[in-house]
């Protein structure tokens, strides 16, 4: 079930549901709430110093992002960020958004009005139940000659909260398949992904898949 704005409203009052800064009367729609942009700007670097020299930053899902693969940009409300043609950054919202309510998750979506402006806002991510944090924007600039100017306070996204079918109680919210939740709580992470699970990683990176679906099958 989707919320509407009335169900919205209802999950703020009782801090089901909470935002900080509160979203005002612009951000909230029939059926979903727009997100601000943040003031902070993680642009990927392509090459680091090491004790070994000159190196390239390899981007492997398996290892862990160093924050120093990125530019950290923290611009003052009033200021602007121009992305460049074919330029990739990543961006966090102004909101932090808190789902406390245990029947209650939500699906991240772009605003058609941020693709039109030639903006890819790559968005249809999953808010899972008990999250608490900023969220983490990708922004890239799909054309080939314009640079593209965006403004910390704008709306740049939208979510759609919707009801699960019944409660979970607080140790399901935590745990992610096999593993605890990996963002939860953690407004200070960098913009570099987390791993997954140790045991799920090594089994892959050795092809063994048919041992993996074995070893941790779900019982019908």
């Amino acid at each position: 079930m989707v919320l509407t704005k009335k169900d919205i409203l209802k999950e703020i009052k009782k801090e089901g549901l909470v935002f900080a800064p509160m979203i005002d009367g612009f951000q909230l729609q029939p059926h979903a709430v727009d997100l601000r942009l943040g003031n902070e700007f993680f642009i990927p670097r392509s090459w680091k110093i090491t004790n070994k020299g000159r190196e390239a930053i390899n981007i492997d899902p398996f290892i862990t992002q160093d924050p120093e693969s990125f530019d950290t940009i923290t611009l003052n409300y009033g200021q602007y960020f121009e992305l460049l043609p074919g330029e990739f950054v990543i961006a966090k919202t102004m909101e932090e958004i808190s789902l406390n309510a245990n029947d209650l998750m939500a699906v991240l979506f772009p605003r058609s009005s941020i693709n039109r402006r030639g903006l890819a806002v790559d968005l249809s991510g999953i808010i899972d139940t008990g999250y608490n944090g900023k969220l983490m924007i990708p922004i890239m600039n799909n054309t080939s000659k314009q640079v593209i100017r965006v403004y910390p306070g704008e709306r740049i996204c939208q979510v759609v909260f919707q009801k699960l079918t019944g409660n979970l109680s607080p140790e399901e919210i935590k745990m992610h398949g096999l593993q605890t939740a990996k963002y939860t709580n953690n407004d200070k992470n960098f913009a570099g992904g987390k791993v997954d699970k140790k045991d799920e990683i090594e089994l892959i990176k050795l092809g063994k898949i048919d041992e993996l679906k074995k070893k941790y099958h779900i019982e019908k």
